[in-house]
């Protein structure tokens, strides 16, 4: 780290390999995991640069980051993918209680089982309460997973969050770190809900006014993952320290929480009965988590920095893994009916 030339250097070739990464169409599937690697490499390498070229305070300026994302994955709903609830009630269901259920859990658990202290802990679990990864969408896409069921599952989750995120912090760190409930309930729904709501809003006035819905999606979608990497780099920079001290051993530990996430996911969903392309689907939904709020909650609501650190760390390891499986399944086209259709968990064919 002292030696400026050398992580310079190794700064310019990670952002060199991103650029070629993005640009070649064979690896164009790993182009959003290279830039947020990217982006927290840097934060990692030069912190001061980061924090210190801030149009406004870091709270506020993460918190505006994560509303923008938030906003941009709204602009990308409809009233219709609402309405896939009642089309796919069993699929979502599924998920939703695999998501809220399997995630808290095991970041209690890892953490138990690593040692990790009672803050990094919070961290943990604050992330595995969160609603589903800004990124599942495009991840479930590119996995030839059911899209409308990720879109679904995404919304749900993400508007459900303001009660369950906190019930779920109760549950599993309550008794070891002091929570501050009524804020996280006001703070998702300022920064998750409310934002998600007006992107909504704004996607339909663009589609009443017949405006080119393809365009505007792709630019909304841009802008949501250059605020996802920027709110990945500077959890990263001001988190610096903390993680150079205990990067190793939480590194495994929100590694683990994201593949064992994935399996739990897929064969939750398997074994209540759904079809190939639903289960991927679950699994990317309930491996994804939304590390940005997790973030932004523990630094601004529940004022701890280190609970801060596995969101930080939890986003780049997420996407990389989240483009790895994507890639492995594009390239099995999923088969239709792997289960009777008469299954009695499966109350319609979803997938």
């Amino acid at each position: 780290m002292k030696d400026v030339p050398i992580g310079f250097a190794l700064m310019v070739l990670v952002w060199i390999a991103a650029t070629a990464i993005a640009i070649t169409p064979k690896t164009r599937t790993y182009a959003f995991a290279s830039w947020v690697c990217a982006a927290v490499l840097a934060a990692l390498l030069y912190p001061k640069f980061f924090l210190g070229a801030l149009p406004m305070k870091y709270g506020d300026f993460l918190f505006l980051l994560l509303q923008i994302a938030m906003f941009g994955m709204g602009a990308t709903l409809t009233i219709a993918d609402f309405v896939r609830v009642l089309k796919m009630p069993m699929a979502v269901l599924i998920g939703f209680v695999l998501q809220f259920s399997v995630m808290p859990f095991l970041g209690w658990s890892i953490s138990s089982a690593l040692g990790l202290p009672p803050e990094l802990m919070l961290g943990m679990v604050l992330l595995g309460a969160s609603p589903g990864g800004i990124s599942s969408n495009v991840i479930t896409y590119l996995a030839k997973g059911n899209v409308a069921l990720s879109v679904t599952m995404t919304a749900c989750s993400t508007l459900a969050a303001p009660i369950m995120t906190p019930l779920m912090v109760y549950l599993y760190a309550g008794q070891s770190v002091d929570v501050d409930y009524q804020g996280m309930f006001r703070s998702i729904l300022t920064t998750v809900v409310a934002p998600v709501v007006a992107g909504i809003a704004v996607n339909w006035v663009l589609m009443k006014a017949k405006v080119d819905a393809s365009l505007s999606e792709k630019i909304l979608a841009a802008t949501s993952m250059i605020a996802i990497c920027m709110i990945c780099g500077l959890i990263a920079a001001n988190s610096q320290a903390l993680i150079l001290q205990v990067g190793v051993v939480l590194m495994i530990g929100v590694t683990l929480h994201n593949v064992f996430g994935y399996m739990l996911g897929y064969w939750g969903s398997r074994i209540c009965g759904l079809t190939e392309q639903d289960c991927r689907t679950v699994a990317i939904e309930v491996g994804l988590q939304n590390g940005g709020m997790a973030a932004n909650l523990a630094t601004e609501v529940l004022k701890k920095d280190a609970a801060a650190i596995a969101p930080a760390l939890f986003a780049p390891v997420m996407n990389v893994s989240g483009s790895i499986l994507a890639a492995i399944w594009s390239r099995r086209i999923p088969p239709s009916g792997d289960f009777p259709k008469d299954n009695p968990l499966v109350s319609s064919k979803s997938g």
